[in-house]
């Protein structure tokens, strides 16, 4: 409901090529999702943008410890990338 009402999802695409532009090369872009479908548009974002090389192939998940002492963590995705 959060999502649908604060247009989330929309607002992300915006943003998404506007942090690119604002890098200078060998800059490099940190995005964390915590939810599939924020996650889902950064991937694609990051595979489609031809100004970009991905670091991370596979996102960054929070390890057993770090879940452990906070539970919000184990659905945090971290996806980063380079602007060429």
């Amino acid at each position: 409901l959060r999502i649908a009402t604060n247009n989330e999802l929309a607002v992300l695409q915006e943003t998404l090529p506007q942090a690119v532009n604002a890098l200078a090369p060998g800059g490099r872009i940190a995005m964390i999702s915590f939810h599939s479908l924020e996650d889902r548009i950064v991937k694609q974002f990051f595979k489609g943008e031809k100004r970009i090389r991905i670091i991370t192939k596979k996102p960054i998940v929070a390890r057993v410890e770090e879940v452990t002492q906070n539970p919000a963590a184990r659905s945090a995705k971290l996806r980063i990338a380079e602007k060429l």
